[in-house]
């Protein structure tokens, strides 16, 4: 059992939030009761989660993407006001972490999916480890794309879509950036990647990976970011004692 202030300035601490300009708010989202026992934790703060979270008899849900983007409609209506009162109601807080929770040295979902995979973390290429984005690093043997993305189907359970990049052979050196990060391959190929690994694709990116000499991988938005919240939500159990409960809500995106 802990106080709410008390995992909430845990969080903001670890991950560094306020140094981050981001899209959102990190952090607390919205305030529940004082104590936590029970934290589930999910990708993202939709309505079955939230549901998920109201028959397990949850304090806290913990979450990737939360609520109040820039540029999104201010009032609370309709699905919006749906989600916010099943909080309220309960009296269950929600804390979300975006960049920070991407970025994170340790429980970042780049850093979460680098173990997963097995790839040896070489650096950040837009700042330090913790405070960036874009990561790359090698795999432990080279392989084909092809295998690549058996690799990555078999960890994620999600097939991913390979672009094939003409004259590029077997990859050693590999860049990776979660969730929507498609647009960061002319750096991964800038920082000499052969693959750039992200959970999304444009239209534009195809014509980027083919012309450019970078294999692209869309390995699933949330598929990739799976893992950083869940491993965020381990270290408040052991650090905070209160029970953690990962759900994940299908997506195929």
């Amino acid at each position: 059992m802990s106080h709410r202030d008390q995992i909430v300035a845990a969080c903001d601490h670890q991950l560094r939030s306020s140094q981050f300009n981001d899209f959102t708010v990190n952090g607390l989202q919205v305030e529940g009761r004082e104590t936590v026992m029970r934290v589930m934790s999910g990708v993202t703060a939709c309505q079955a989660l939230l549901d998920e979270a109201v028959a397990w008899g949850a304090d806290l849900v913990l979450v990737h993407h939360g609520y109040f983007w820039k540029n999104e409609p201010v009032p609370i209506t309709g699905m919006k006001q749906r989600r916010i009162k099943t909080l309220l109601e309960n009296d269950i807080s929600l804390l979300a972490y975006h960049l920070p929770l991407d970025a994170h040295a340790e429980f970042g979902n780049n850093a979460e999916l680098a173990k997963h995979m097995g790839w040896k973390v070489e650096g950040c290429l837009d700042g330090e480890l913790g405070d960036g984005l874009l990561w790359s690093g090698r795999l432990t043997e080279s392989q084909s794309l092809g295998a690549l993305g058996e690799q990555l189907a078999a960890v994620l359970q999600r097939t991913p879509l390979l672009v094939e990049a003409p004259r590029v052979g077997a990859i050693e050196r590999i860049a990776w950036c979660t969730g929507g990060a498609q647009d960061m391959i002319t750096a991964a190929y800038e920082a000499g990647a052969q693959a750039f690994v992200s959970g999304e694709i444009s239209e534009r990116t195809t014509h980027l990976a083919r012309e450019l000499g970078i294999h692209y991988i869309a390995a699933g938005h949330h598929a990739t970011e799976r893992y950083g919240v869940q491993a965020l939500g381990e270290w408040l159990a052991s650090e905070y004692g209160v029970e953690h409960r990962f759900v994940d809500i299908d997506n195929p995106a």
